[in-house]
């Protein structure tokens, strides 16, 4: 394990400029998350959670400090190089699940692999998307629409899809948002096993307190 820890951050500034104001929507964060960790980041509206989870995901960088990501200072890289982290390092899952809706859970799973660079052929894909649909409880499902599953069997799809490409970082922004109580649970069970089984980083944004205890 990198003694930097998986995920590090130091000093993190993240500034807004408004017309003539600034709004600090980071100010100074440090932060260090180890490998196999489950972490819950929690606020109010506007506290800087999305902007956490932007910078987190390469989808932002910060006014100023450091993000390492499994030692490399992914701050100073260009859009094109967090575009390769984020395709290779890291998994997405959303609120609302963000599958395709007239396409099967196996080829929702493929679409990463598809546009990665691993190399895998259709064969390859197909057994690998079907794998990852094992992990999360869905045999038997791989050729159901979006529509004919259920929301919590949708989240699994979209978890499925998430670590397709072995990401060592999960970024999850409220994934139990739009499950009732008990779906929610197995989710969250399951991405806490995904953490503890395979080493992988989940970092979860929520207003769900049940979620941090």
């Amino acid at each position: 394990m990198n003694p930097q820890g998986l995920v590090e951050l130091r000093d993190l500034v993240k500034v807004y400029a408004t017309g003539d104001v600034e709004v600090r929507a980071l100010d100074g964060i440090d932060l260090k998350i180890d490998e196999g960790e489950f972490v819950a980041v929690m606020g109010p509206s506007g506290s800087g959670k999305s902007t956490l989870m932007n910078i987190l995901g390469c989808l932002d960088r910060p006014t100023s400090g450091h993000y390492f990501l499994g030692g490399d200072d992914v701050a100073r890289m260009n859009a094109d190089e967090r575009a390769e982290i984020r395709n290779a390092r890291i998994g997405f899952v959303f609120q609302n699940f963000n599958l395709l809706s007239r396409t099967s859970a196996l080829e929702n799973v493929e679409l990463p692999l598809i546009y990665g660079r691993q190399g895998y052929g259709p064969h390859e894909r197909a057994e690998k998307a079907m794998s990852m649909l094992a992990k999360v409880g869905l045999t038997g499902r791989e050729k159901h629409n979006s529509s004919q599953l259920s929301g919590g069997q949708q989240q699994r799809v979209a978890i499925a899809r998430a670590i397709a490409t072995q990401p060592r970082l999960m970024l999850c922004d409220e994934p139990t948002g739009a499950l009732d109580l008990e779906t929610g649970r197995q989710v969250l069970e399951l991405l806490q096993l995904t953490a503890g089984r395979d080493g992988r980083c989940v970092v979860v944004v929520t207003h769900n307190s049940g979620i941090a205890t």
